[in-house]
């Protein structure tokens, strides 16, 4: 290890860690790793994983919605999302209606049952954060967030 007169780590040892924390890349993976760690401690009790909580709540809010219209909502790809039915429907919590060439979702009535313990679930984890990182500095990341991704999505 270098280090200067003083014993302190020279500056190319600093500069060789310092990209890290002014990179993107680095930072979002790191606070995406501390937020899911607190919703899958938070949608624990629904036994869904958080990812499968939202898409059930989704399907709640509008049965009948389209798997494309679900992906997109979500972000993810169609083949994620057509897993993530498969796992939905196999606990009998979504069930499938084809209408032609389109794919509909529905919520079985055990699926409407998780509707309360879902929204619990999505509070638990606002407030959790929310008492982290404070009401504004919460909201303001969050639409940091969501502005960024969409400007670096075109």
């Amino acid at each position: 290890m270098a280090t200067d007169s003083k014993g302190a780590p020279s500056s190319n040892e600093e500069n060789d860690e310092a990209f890290l924390h002014n990179c993107l890349y680095f930072t979002t993976n790191r606070l995406s790793r501390a937020i899911t760690r607190m919703a899958d401690e938070a949608f624990a009790t629904t036994g869904l994983t958080p990812a499968y909580g939202y898409l059930i709540r989704l399907v709640i809010g509008k049965p009948g919605s389209t798997q494309k219209e679900l992906s997109e909502k979500l972000y993810i790809a169609p083949s994620t999302l057509t897993r993530f039915i498969d796992k939905l429907e196999n606990k009998g919590l979504v069930k499938r209606k084809v209408q032609g060439k389109t794919v509909l979702v529905y919520p079985t009535e055990r699926g409407m049952e998780l509707e309360q313990a879902v929204r619990q679930a999505s509070r638990r984890l606002h407030d959790a954060y929310e008492a982290i990182l404070g009401v504004e500095a919460s909201d303001k990341l969050t639409y940091a967030l969501e502005s960024s991704s969409e400007k670096l999505e075109k």
